[in-house]
């Protein structure tokens, strides 16, 4: 296949791209683009159509070279040919044009796209920065505001919205390529001169003075820790201050700074990571999956209300089922009150608003299930009850419908075994707000068919969620990986921590809330629920959790109550540090025979977080999770761990595995504690001088 073609139509050379999927700008691109714009300056052609083959313009560099030996051309010198062209060269531009396929666009002197194009810098999302000049070509255009805002973002903007900050020139009607010839004759006419988007000089003065210094400090608050978006400020300011050389030479060493960094080098891992997270080992795109085309969802609680959500969003009808009317009624209200706050929010009209609520319809009987797809099942986490419903879906579900449940923690197979067909049960394990929390746990049973499976699989990618895949084990990979992690904050707190310095701790480390803030978000008491149903076994020694049970117990529930391991403001809900939390820890410490200590922060990092490393390597071992980068989508994508630190297990092989194996036997022979035992994977791998990512490419 031939990548790039060059041809003339009359007296316009028509430089085309196809390199499927998305024309990403691989060696050959490159290559083929200059080689073109050479040629082209010593033919007849009196100007140059940049136009791609497919689905979309250029989306972007292929980042699968960047661990690879550079090649010439580089794409700044593929944008120095477009820009140094003695004949306008006009993009064309369709799909959408991301990080280098929009720095390829600002480098031509005409830009037209189709009204359904989107453009955007996306480079942020992998701890990047635009490194071919977008730093300093789209703040002449746009003003360094808006360009601030587009590339600190990331966000792809739309081609009116494109036309309107000037990143644009036309926007054409009806077929692309026509419309750009049309266009470019237009210009042709009109005698339209070379407009190099470099030689644009942006007047230091219409800049309002505190710019750069608020958009960082809005940055260090939003984009807390990460280097990028502080880079890209930098960039943007040299583009103001500076001469585009100058700039120009700021923002390369700026792009090779945050490309060697180890964030960077985390945020591609998650990229690549969530691509793989969607494939199941054994099951390939032959599989056949099952129509979805409606689905009952049972239990219209937050959680029940916030599924249905997901699936009304994409035009899949519901049927929401509660015990009683009250509890129906109570369901529907808070559907409608999520939806009414998007609106408020501008994410919604009042018309998108009114065609969802249209397709949830509420039940009190199980007979109105009959019919539908796929019935999920979000109702108290106790194993009864679950199976008490899961037979009662057998008998009126429909052959070949799929039985999911929303489990937290239970047995999927104990589930499945209510009904006489195991085969189509599944756990589909979201996150709550079920409506915005991007992950979904896709927990397969001993029985569950392959094509249940993908099926869940696909149908979590229609509705926008991030899909990984899960064997039954308690907690699956996220909850049992928290619980270690939630031990490791009362043990710290208990031998002489604070609140405020565990929370303090992992906050500043990255973590979207501290351990013991997010405790007192979701509520302590759903904790001491769970620990009433469990045994002395599963509830671990009660050192590790004495203390939230005895906040429950005051009727310390967490910010529902105004109190739990910290006093929030009535309004505001800011945390406020209470002494009789630190009285309360000290009597239990006392009561537990432990005596509290100097408690490093390093100390607490360190526990916390090699804890998650710890059970993390026993869910591999045992086949729980297919890969180690599953469990990392499941951390960055589920519990506010850092995307740019790349998960728990890649954290793990940036530190590297031989001193982490170093770090948990020394834990191990302090304590005593065969929790702190090291997991035999990560003993054998850190022997063998290797790491997770490398053991689960060859398993």
């Amino acid at each position: 296949m031939t990548v790039v073609t060059y041809r003339i139509e009359n007296n316009l050379g028509i430089i085309s791209l196809n390199n499927p999927p998305v024309n990403a700008l691989s060696h050959v691109l490159r290559e083929g683009i200059v080689n073109a714009v050479q040629a082209a300056q010593s033919d007849d052609t009196q100007a140059l159509i940049l136009v791609c083959e497919g689905r979309t313009f250029i989306a972007g560099a292929d980042i699968t070279e960047f661990n690879k030996t550079p090649q010439a051309p580089s794409l700044p010198d593929v944008i120095e040919t477009i820009e140094n062209s003695q004949k306008p060269v006009i993009a064309a531009i369709h799909g959408t044009a991301l990080g280098g396929g929009l720095e390829t666009a600002l480098a031509c002197h005409y830009r037209c796209a189709l009204a359904s194009a989107k453009v955007g810098l996306p480079e942020v999302k992998l701890g990047l920065l635009p490194g071919a000049g977008g730093t300093q070509r789209a703040p002449r255009l746009t003003g360094a505001e808006a360009a601030l805002d587009l590339i600190t973002s990331g966000a792809p903007i739309s081609a009116d919205k494109a036309l309107k900050l000037n990143l644009i020139d036309q926007i054409v009607e009806g077929e692309l390529l026509s419309g750009a010839i049309a266009y470019a004759e237009q210009l042709l006419a009109d005698k339209a001169p070379l407009k190099r988007v470099r030689d644009i000089a942006i007047d230091p003065a219409s800049v309002p003075a505190d710019l750069f210094e608020q958009y960082r400090k809005k940055l260090s608050k939003r984009a807390r820790g990460q280097i990028a978006p502080q880079k890209i400020v930098d960039c943007v300011e040299a583009a103001v201050l500076h001469p585009i050389e100058e700039g120009l030479l700021i923002e390369r060493g700026a792009f090779m700074e945050c490309k060697e960094s180890s964030q960077s080098s985390a945020m591609r891992h998650m990229f690549f990571a969530e691509r793989e997270a969607a494939k199941v080992k054994g099951i390939g795109k032959e599989t056949a999956t099952r129509p979805i085309k409606s689905v009952g969802i049972i239990g219209g609680g937050t959680m029940g209300g916030g599924i249905a959500m997901n699936f009304v969003n994409v035009g899949i009808p519901v049927t929401l089922l509660e015990v009683s009317e009250e509890g129906l009624q109570r369901g529907l209200n808070l559907v409608e009150k999520n939806y009414s706050i998007s609106v408020k929010k501008g994410k919604l009209t009042e018309a998108q608003k009114s065609d969802c609520l249209a397709l949830i319809k509420g039940s009190t009987n199980y007979d109105d299930l009959a019919d539908v797809d796929m019935v999920i099942e979000a109702v108290f986490e106790n194993l009864d009850v679950k199976r008490s419903v899961f037979e009662q879906l057998d008998k009126v579900c429909k052959p070949g419908a799929i039985l999911a449940t929303n489990t937290s923690y239970q047995d999927v197979n104990l589930i499945a075994e209510a009904t006489q067909r195991p085969q189509d049960v599944i756990g589909l394990h979201f996150f709550s707000p079920a409506n915005v929390m991007k992950l979904l746990e896709i927990v397969r049973g001993a029985k569950t068919a392959d094509d249940v499976i993908a099926t869940s699989m696909a149908l979590a990618k229609k509705i926008k969620k991030v899909p990984v895949l899960a064997n039954v084990c308690y907690g699956f990979i996220g909850n049992r990986m928290l619980r270690p992690y939630g031990r490791e904050a009362q043990l710290c707190l208990l031998e002489g921590g604070t609140p405020e310095q565990i929370d303090r701790v992992m906050q500043n480390w990255g973590m979207a809330m501290g351990p013991l803030a997010v405790g007192d978000l979701a509520g302590l008491d759903i904790g001491y629920k769970a620990r009433e149903g469990q045994t002395e076994e599963q509830k671990g020694a009660p050192k590790t959790y004495c203390v939230a049970d005895a906040l429950v117990e005051m009727d310390r529930l967490g910010q529902k109550s105004g109190a739990g391991y910290y006093l929030y403001d009535p309004e505001t809900r800011a945390r406020i540090n209470d002494p009789k939390v630190l009285t309360l820890v000290e009597e239990h410490a006392k009561a537990q025979g432990v005596e509290r200590r100097y408690i490093s922060d390093e100390e607490i990092l360190k526990r916390l977080t090699y804890a998650w490393i710890n059970e993390g390597a026993k869910i591999l071992e045992e086949g729980i999770a297919q890969r180690s980068s599953d469990i990392d989508v499941v951390y960055v994508f589920g519990y506010g761990f850092p995307a740019y630190r790349g998960g728990p297990m890649h954290y793990a092989d940036t530190i590297g595995l031989q001193e982490v194996y170093r770090s948990i036997s020394e834990l191990h022979e302090q304590t005593g504690e065969s929790y702190w035992k090291p997991a035999a994977l990560l003993e054998t791998l850190a022997k063998e001088n290797t790491n997770f990512q490398e053991w689960s490419a060859r398993s």
